[in-house]
């Protein structure tokens, strides 16, 4: 496997083997089959208990109280969001009445990224979601498991070439023609 050679203004930036190695070599894929399989598992306990309870599938009343939760400054103390511009984004969805369809897109969300990161499926794209779900937790004021399994995700997604090799993506990718490329076959008929 050949490493990528990148160019800036004429200068070559090499990549430490040990980096090329675990983002493109399929050898590093059983790493991230262990990490993989863990936060899809994560992902779906998370799922669990929401597509099960109306509050998040039907009326979308969980995320309407922890949406309002998130935007109150209190008088004393620091705010749960930090930022303006994200607490004006998360008022408007209140102000939407977003929660009706939001709610289930988190609980049915949680619950194909973890199915996607567990299979293999699309690996890079599952934990890109799965990323951008903690990252909104983190904005929204929820620390908890979430800069654990963001840090993770934001792995998969860098290794997405090998992170899904043992999983569906070796068949999902090749059948789309990446990253994996069959040999070339020579002029002879032979494969090189």
């Amino acid at each position: 496997m050949s490493k990528e050679v990148t160019t800036v203004r004429g200068q070559i930036i090499d990549e430490p083997s040990w980096v090329h190695s675990l983002f493109n070599d399929v050898r590093a894929g059983w790493l991230w089959l262990v990490l993989r399989i863990w936060l899809g598992w994560e992902w779906i306990q998370a799922a669990q208990h929401k597509i099960t309870e109306p509050g998040w599938t039907k009326t979308g009343e969980s995320i309407r109280s922890y949406w309002e939760n998130a935007v109150v400054i209190p008088e004393q103390g620091r705010p749960s969001i930090s930022f303006d511009w994200y607490r004006s984004f998360i008022q408007a969805l209140l102000d939407a009445n977003a929660q009706t369809w939001f709610g289930p897109l988190v609980a049915y969300g949680e619950l194909l990224v973890g199915i996607g990161l567990i299979l293999g499926a699309f690996t890079g794209i599952a934990a890109f979601f799965g990323a951008l779900m903690n990252w909104s937790f983190m904005m929204a004021g929820s620390a908890s498991s979430n800069p654990m399994l963001f840090l993770i995700a934001v792995g998969l997604i860098l290794a997405w070439k090998v992170a899904g090799y043992y999983g569906a993506d070796y068949f999902l990718l090749r059948r789309l023609g990446t990253p994996w490329h069959p040999a070339l076959a020579s002029k002879s008929g032979r494969k090189t």
